[in-house]
């Protein structure tokens, strides 16, 4: 593990409140991709590799005391840039694992809040500590992917504000005609282009359906729902020319008796007949983020940043998604619902997780 070391600080009461605007992505950063890891009440979308006393409280993660372990994403990541903010007691020992179990940086431990900004791309690492550039090299056995990893040694430690930008996207959609994609499926839909270089999605049933196929990749787009909890979905590891045979990854906003908690089916950002959306967090008439991460069996969405979903296949390998596990690759497609359906999608991007 690399060691970074801080002058140490006058020491303060180690677990203070934390405000309640911490961990909480800001416009800005929810247009320019940014996606939240923890979203200050739960671990969910964590998995503990030890029997730390992992907890969360105030809006933060904490441990005090345990076996030496990591708590690590149950997704994993690529390319990359990265912020967390980390606070250690004099006497605790822990770090922060990139691309597990590889690549280390360990925590000052002085009881103040400390950051780190790492942008990890390939062999290239840059890394800053409090907004000073830090040494670290290019690392060739770094692996290409992999988990990001909260590591206690001794405590007590705590983590707040993680939030990570995928890099490497590229655009799917041109914002001026339909190249790239095909209506053979589209029937009753229409697929239009507004002067705005939008996508529009109206009535159905029907798809468009993308020419490039993707089997393990990051997904980011925007979308606009221009009525009440109106239905449609975007599929992806489809089978390619056939209707609307893949994974759905869920659109629609309508909830339960106004409890965003009770999706009314299953919730944007949901597995569409595998796993609701655990909050409804779009609304309808406003646009709203989609990050989709399809990484082997596992699949995890955020809706603006917010993580709603986290389900791993664990059913037979078959070629229909509907039917069992699916890692081929496939084509994306986007649902037309039915007579009701008015939707835009703007800035479809994609990045293709390399080989691990």
């Amino acid at each position: 593990m690399k060691q970074f070391g801080l002058s140490m600080l006058m020491a303060i009461s180690f677990f203070s409140a934390t405000a309640a605007a911490e961990n909480e992505l800001t416009a800005e950063q929810i247009r320019d991709g940014w996606i939240s890891l923890f979203d200050g009440e739960t671990l969910f979308g964590w998995l503990p590799t030890s029997d730390v006393d992992w907890q969360v409280a105030e809006g933060e993660i904490r441990a005090t005391e345990g076996s030496m372990g990591l708590l690590a994403t149950t997704t994993q990541f690529a390319d990359y840039e990265f912020h967390l903010e980390f606070k250690a007691s004099a006497k605790a020992k822990g770090g922060l694992f990139l691309r597990t179990p590889r690549y280390g940086l360990d925590l000052a431990a002085d009881n103040v809040w400390h950051a780190y900004d790492v942008r990890i791309e390939g062999e290239q690492i840059l890394v800053r500590l409090d907004g000073r550039l830090v040494p670290s090299d290019d690392d060739s056995k770094l692996l290409k992917r992999g988990h990001i990893g909260l590591q206690f040694n001794q405590g007590p430690i705590a983590f707040r504000n993680i939030r990570l930008k995928p890099l490497g996207m590229k655009p799917i959609f041109n914002g001026r005609d339909l190249e790239g994609w095909n209506t053979d499926l589209a029937e009753k839909s229409r697929f239009e282009v507004t002067v705005d270089g939008e996508l529009r999605v109206l009535d159905g049933k029907g798809q468009i359906e993308s020419e490039g196929r993707y089997g393990d990749f990051v997904l980011q787009l925007e979308c606009f729902v221009a009525g009440d909890s109106l239905n449609s979905g975007i599929f992806f590891r489809c089978i390619p020319g056939d209707m609307m045979m893949g994974y759905e990854s869920q659109i629609h906003n309508g909830m339960k008796d106004d409890d965003p908690t009770q999706p009314a089916d299953c919730g944007t950002g949901g597995i569409f007949r595998r796993q609701n959306a655990r909050r409804i967090v779009a609304r309808d008439h406003e646009w709203f983020s989609k990050t989709l991460i399809a990484d082997g069996p596992h699949i995890a969405v955020w809706v603006n940043g917010f993580q709603v979903s986290d389900w791993t296949d664990e059913r037979k390998p078959h070629e229909n998604p509907r039917k069992g596990l699916r890692l081929e690759p496939g084509t994306l497609a986007i649902q037309g619902h039915d007579p009701t359906t008015d939707l835009r999608f703007r800035n479809f991007q994609v990045a293709d997780l390399p080989e691990e």
